[in-house]
């Protein structure tokens, strides 16, 4: 069978996340340092209301790897660390706050809120993105899009636009070290990551992926749905119901995004519109 004739079920064409860390296109060619200075690192101090003993810190949570830099090393190392506290809070918060949540619900819960999309939109609220030190050509253009996509999308859209994943990085990076330059308070990084954050999702906003729930609305109805996938010859995905074809998404950059925007368009046919579709 020809491979663009080829039918696969819509569930095998949910990519695992960690696949679409590995393959985002941040690893981009650097280029020759920038003669304009950014904007003084201070000036996040009142972005984010708290003052740094240790400026250094401040300094290395916005150096992103491709600025060859003297001074400091990259963020990578703060990263990683603000990752793992802000889990850590955000999951305190949501285990006593809602204290008959079931276990997986929690985990939906909590990832809406610290996905790629939620912190990089967090980021660019604050304009973190202005005091990066980086030498990355194509990153002013991947955050226009994305704030293209937020006026589409004034709220999480789960999955249908494409975040810099550096806007992410640089808000773990600048929580790792604000944990350090608290002396690893919990709690004092947390009044500082709480404002960053908001508006938090909530039980009450928190919608489904939108392949999961097109898949749900359809196996109420008893309907089998069925996807062609032509990503990687046009960046499209088409999605058929008994060969009619429902709804399709395009994205040439990530195939998950062209699978959630299919998902979405069918959900849109199928159920009409009254509800904004899966992410609006």
């Amino acid at each position: 069978m020809e491979e663009d004739q080829l039918i696969l079920s819509l569930l095998n064409l949910y990519l695992d996340e960690q696949l679409e860390k590995e393959s985002d296109p941040e690893s981009l060619k650097e280029s020759e340092p920038s003669e304009s200075a950014p904007p003084n690192l201070e000036d996040v101090e009142e972005v984010t209301g708290y003052k740094f003993r240790n400026k250094e810190l401040l300094k290395e949570a916005f150096t992103h790897g491709s600025y060859k830099a003297a001074d400091c090393q990259s963020y990578e190392r703060l990263e990683y660390l603000g990752d793992s506290v802000l889990n850590h809070l955000v999951a305190k918060l949501h285990f006593l706050a809602y204290p008959e949540m079931a276990p997986g619900e929690l985990t939906r819960l909590r990832a809406a809120n610290v996905d790629t999309e939620a912190l990089a939109r967090a980021a660019l609220k604050y304009n973190l993105q202005k005091y990066l030190r980086h030498q990355k050509p194509l990153l002013q253009a991947q955050i226009r899009e994305f704030m293209e996509g937020i006026e589409k999308y004034p709220s999480h859209s789960h999955g249908m636009i494409d975040p810099p994943k550096v806007l992410a990085d640089i808000l773990e990076s600048l929580i790792g070290a604000i944990f350090i330059d608290t002396d690893y308070s919990m709690d004092d990084t947390w009044k500082v990551v709480e404002r960053l954050l908001q508006p938090l999702i909530t039980p009450e906003n928190l919608k489904l992926h939108p392949v999961a729930k097109f898949n749900e609305a359809c196996q109420k109805m008893g309907v089998k749905p069925q996807a062609k996938d032509f990503w990687s010859k046009t960046g499209e995905i088409e999605i058929y119901i008994d060969n009619e074809l429902i709804g399709k998404g395009m994205y040439k950059l990530k195939k998950m995004i062209a699978v959630n925007r299919a998902a979405d368009d069918a959900y849109k046919n199928l159920f009409g519109k009254k509800d904004g579709g899966i992410g609006g």
